[in-house]
């Protein structure tokens, strides 16, 4: 079967906002707050993701598979739902805290997500653009200018803003997971294929890999 990356992640991207849906429905949370906001969050962002992916698609995901490494795939992307399930369900595997958030919590973890989506769709537009207009050369402007991971940075937001809903550590865990054994190596990857440009190096010793200030 001619299967590529891209067919697994987006088809469970897409499928989120309705599973988030039936937890809401099979756990009767349709009062919860905490419950729709994170439905609002991770829901919008699945959506928009597939959208992204058939307007301006990323060559990393464009790469074929087997079936046995893309349900691989659907495996390691559905421990994200750990943070819906918990929510709607009730239930807590190592709570974060204890007393229930006020709404300067809620908003905080509106605002990371906003901030995240900014960052995340519009640098892997301008990589997009860039890439079509002007294929073979370093980006290392506008979005890249200062980082050069900034899409991970944006996902790191994103997860972040709707992980921390659950009040539980372990969706938090996940999400470390997935930076240092997922999007770390992605990153180091990235620098290596692009150590081909001459002016490679220069851009790195200006810029952070993932985080500002830091790393």
């Amino acid at each position: 079967m001619n299967l590529k990356q891209k067919y697994f992640i987006d088809s469970h991207k897409g499928i989120t906002p309705v599973f988030i849906v039936f937890l809401i429905y099979f756990y009767d949370c349709f009062s919860n707050i905490n419950a729709m906001i994170y439905l609002a969050l991770h829901g919008s962002y699945g959506i928009l993701w597939v959208a992204k992916s058939y307007i301006y698609p990323d060559r990393q995901w464009e790469k074929k598979c087997s079936l046995a490494y893309g349900f691989l795939i659907w495996v390691s992307l559905s421990l994200y739902w750990i943070a819906p399930f918990l929510i709607t369900s009730g239930n807590k595997l190592m709570p974060l805290i204890n007393d229930s958030p006020n709404y300067i919590f809620y908003s905080f973890c509106v605002s990371i997500y906003i901030f995240g989506i900014f960052l995340h769709f519009v640098s892997d537009m301008q990589k997009y653009i860039q890439l079509n207009i002007k294929p073979g050369k370093l980006i290392d402007n506008f979005m890249f200018s200062k980082i050069r991971n900034t899409n991970y940075l944006g996902e790191l937001f994103i997860y972040l803003g709707f992980s921390l809903l659950a009040f539980d550590f372990v969706p938090l865990i996940v999400l470390l997971a997935f930076v240092i054994f997922l999007w770390i190596p992605n990153m180091i990857k990235k620098d290596k294929s692009l150590s081909k440009y001459s002016e490679f190096q220069n851009y790195k010793s200006k810029t952070k890999k993932f985080f500002p200030f830091i790393y």
